[in-house]
């Protein structure tokens, strides 16, 4: 049980603690903000006596990352069983009271250079001022001293001060030598004790994420295993291949899926650390192998997955089976993906719904088609009905796919078009196109619902140029036609957007309601083909409601 105990240090003791590495900022900790005037000020409240606040220090000997270096200070790591005190309340003042006595320069992520060097103790200041300045300007020199230098303990620098300054050099030295520094250690608590104690201590900030405590928890120095680090390789070596959008949780949770199968907060939290790094290069390497599939299925970038999600029962079909899926296997994998993202699978529950799904992926595995328990609704008239375009919901991610698994080709000269991830965050990014111009449709037909004319039936991929400077606002057939002229195979390209003949589709005539129909037939047509029939015809049930009302709050707005 967790047990509160005295924390008091002195100057002498601080300072030696840090220096030795015996107080370590955990990662879980938010960055060094304070500058160097908040550090003068820090000091000369210590000088002037002013209470600074309690230092919380949670002590324990477990192994965790935590930030080393202070500046340009480079730190000793701790012995494995060694007692450490992480600092759970007070690092600013702490990182700022070190800095200010060590005279250290802190470079900032920005490439901003903060001298904790430049602070200085007035020596002729009056007791209404701060004795603790930044800035000595045109002061006459062995006025002011570096606190630096007033703490370094060079005893011929310090008389070559003057005779009436030696009483206040000693005083002040004095002062923060015999400082007390009021603190409380946190002793036999476990890393969830600690951390809700650093969220609670700290409410004017953001709750520590799952992610940041499992990186403090993990970290390994003697198996070189710091998941911050891990992360950030895994995310570069994705980001090669535009799949860097898999988020940290994600990853967890496919980690916890391959020990435990299960993938709930609480079980995260409870993965043994060297089993999470002994699985780390399965998990990962799982991952990749999922990202290769969806690539190669023609779901080009991380941003059209309808759920992050999906990559945690794929990396557990590719951690169980690591042949490449052909066959029944491969249409029943397929099968599995489109219930998911047409059934509004991972709107909530998410956690829940993962492992329940695993079993299904041991089904298909061992050759056996799984039952679904939750709708998939297709049927033309319901996807009319719920299809306007907005990228934050799955539906709309999963027609998307199916457009980008069509290599949609360029109007212009029938080349494959450039997806990017960087261009599919929002619906008016460049890569979304609406085949009857939003522009157009307000000016020629503004009875028309804008409901109707934002449907992911009226959107097309192409390439930022054609978009916005070739397209803008004309009709369809008066696009189209300029494009005939540098595209003899036009008609090819209009079929990699599932629009497949222009006059029947009412492409030529600018006649919205009869595309709208025709594309809708034909996009309903495709992803019937995804399906494979369930004996209890849940490819034609009702979808529900309330997963879907829930995903629509998460969406972006049009």
């Amino acid at each position: 049980m967790a047990t509160l105990d005295n924390g008091d240090k002195n100057f002498e003791q601080i300072v030696n603690e840090i220096t030795t590495g015996q107080i370590k900022i955990p990662q879980f900790q938010r960055k060094f903000v304070w500058d160097v005037k908040s550090s003068a000020k820090l000091i000369d409240s210590i000088i002037k006596g002013f209470p600074i606040g309690t230092f919380i220090y949670w002590r324990t000997n477990e192994e965790l990352r935590s930030v080393r270096n202070i500046g340009n200070l480079s730190l000793p790591t701790q012995n494995k069983g060694e007692f450490v005190n992480y600092v759970l309340d007070g690092q600013q003042r702490i990182t700022s009271f070190f800095a200010a006595v060590k005279g250290v320069a802190i470079k900032r992520d920005d490439g901003k250079i903060d001298d904790y060097s430049k602070i200085f103790i007035d020596l002729e200041c009056d007791s209404d001022n701060d004795i603790v300045i930044t800035d000595v300007g045109e002061r006459a020199d062995k006025t002011f001293i570096r606190l630096a230098d007033l703490m370094r303990t060079d005893f011929a620098f310090l008389a070559s001060f003057p005779n009436d300054k030696q009483p206040l050099l000693t005083k002040y030295r004095q002062i923060l030598e015999g400082y007390n520094f009021r603190g409380v250690n946190l002793k036999n608590a476990d890393i969830n004790v600690a951390t809700e104690v650093f969220t609670r201590l700290n409410v004017g900030g953001k709750e520590l994420t799952l992610f940041e405590i499992m990186v403090a928890k993990t970290y390994d120095a003697n198996r070189k295993f710091d998941l911050s680090e891990k992360y950030e390789e895994l995310k570069k070596e994705l980001s090669a291949v535009n799949y860097e959008t898999i988020s940290s949780s994600t990853v967890l949770q496919v980690v916890s899926m391959l020990i435990a199968k299960d993938v709930t907060r609480k079980q995260i939290l409870k993965l043994d650390k060297n089993e999470f790094i002994d699985y780390w290069t399965s998990a990962t390497d799982s991952i990749k192998m999922t990202v290769d599939f969806f690539r190669n299925y023609g779901i080009a970038v991380s941003r059209l997955l309808p759920y992050n999600a999906l990559i945690v029962p794929f990396s557990y079909y590719f951690y169980k089976h690591k042949v490449t899926p052909s066959g029944n296997m491969l249409k029943m994998l397929e099968d599995f993906f489109w219930r998911c993202s047409l059934g509004f699978r991972y709107s909530n529950g998410v956690e829940g719904k993962l492992a329940q799904d695993i079993d299904k992926i041991d089904k298909i595995i061992s050759g056996e088609l799984p039952t679904y328990e939750w709708n998939t609704n297709i049927d033309k008239e319901n996807l009319l009905n719920i299809g306007y375009f907005s990228t934050g919901r799955s539906l709309i991610k999963a027609i998307l796919c199916l457009y980008s698994m069509n290599n949609p080709r360029s109007f212009n000269n029938n080349l494959s078009v450039r997806i990017d991830n960087s261009w599919l965050k929002v619906s008016t990014s460049k890569n979304y196109h609406h085949f009857f111009p939003k522009a157009y449709m307000r000016k020629n037909f503004p009875h028309i619902s804008n409901n109707l004319v934002n449907h992911i039936f009226n959107i097309t991929i192409v390439d930022d140029y054609l978009n916005k400077r070739q397209i803008k606002a004309k009709a369809p057939a008066e696009y189209i036609n300029e494009f005939i002229k540098s595209n003899s195979e036009i008609d090819i390209s209009l079929e990699s957007h599932l629009i497949f003949d222009k006059d029947e589709f009412g492409v030529m005539s600018n006649d919205f309601e009869t595309f709208i129909d025709k594309r809708a037939t034909a996009v309903c047509d495709q992803l019937q083909l995804k399906l494979i029939s369930q004996t209890t015809g849940n490819e034609v049930q009702t979808e529900n409601d309330n997963e879907l009302e829930e995903e629509l709050e998460l969406s972006d707005d049009i």
